[in-house]
């Protein structure tokens, strides 16, 4: 399992295109309200933008993408919807296992889904299995899931496996048991819908994050407001902690380190 910079432990690589994004897909149910259509048909609708934005992801080169898309709290919404959302989840991943497989997308799920219906959870652990060597994407669905509930099992997994630590852990220790230790921390956190919260999805993950937020509902959320996000990610300066004149420095740097074309067409002559 490969183990990636931690954002408080180190400094992560930054290019102009994001290796991670996540999203928050908020409005749905305004969506619908606006039409005048139920809240379930903003649901469906939603799930074409989700086909869109995975796409436009392979195109982009972006690796990874993280979905919320169930929180441990929408638990507390409507009963019929909340049976609707869980039908529509069977249905499309029913739908959509072969589709990912061929198109060389890896699809995982973070959450507690032991809290799902049978099928469901037959669904999602057949989707990781089929797709699990797949490397062109990365597609991890947060269903059933909150940042803290990740946190506190964490914690239960580490003490499990060292009791030893309960006098005393470092991140590096609760790190590998977290849900996402395997891929790299977001780069980009996008929530549509026009709220500005988190939300209470990955609050570990998140820590060194680029913020964007829009209006957009996320039925409309198209190749294009994506772009709009990216452009937006590549203004903001990213540094860790760090000062501007030291990155102006880094950057500096790494221009006089680096050979001169010439010199590298010279020593590939055998």
């Amino acid at each position: 399992m490969t183990h990636y910079v931690s954002s408080t432990k180190g400094i992560p690589e930054v290019s102009d295109m994001p290796r991670h994004v996540a999203i928050i897909m908020d409005g749905n149910g305004r969506w619908a309200r606006r039409r005048f259509l139920p809240r379930v048909a903003g649901h469906k609708r939603g799930v074409e933008a989700v086909r869109a934005v995975i796409s436009a992801c392979i195109e982009r080169g972006i690796s990874h993408l993280t979905l919320f898309a169930f929180s441990s709290e929408n638990w507390r919404r409507p009963p019929e919807e909340v049976s609707f959302l869980m039908q529509l989840f069977v249905n499309s991943l029913e739908q959509e296992i072969s589709r990912l497989h061929e198109s060389r997308i890896r699809f995982r799920a973070i959450g507690d889904i032991e809290a799902f219906e049978p099928r469901l959870i037959e669904l999602i652990r057949r989707a990781e299995t089929v797709t699990a060597a797949n490397r062109r994407l990365t597609l991890t669905v947060a269903a059933n899931y909150g940042g803290r509930w990740d946190i506190l099992r964490a914690i239960e997994r580490m003490l499990a496996a060292h009791p030893e630590r309960r006098s005393g852990f470092s991140e590096d220790d609760l790190a590998p048991h977290l849900a996402l230790t395997d891929v790299p921390e977001p780069d980009l956190f996008i929530r549509t819908g026009g709220e500005q919260r988190i939300s209470n999805f990955l609050l570990w993950q998140l820590a060194y994050a680029e913020l964007y937020f829009t209006d957009t509902l996320w039925p409309e959320f198209d190749a294009a407001a994506l772009d709009r996000a990216i452009e937006s990610y590549r203004l903001r300066e990213r540094r860790f902690g760090r000062t501007s004149e030291q990155l102006r420095g880094a950057r500096e740097t790494k221009r006089v380190d680096a050979p001169e074309p010439r010199a590298v067409a010279e020593k590939a002559v055998p």
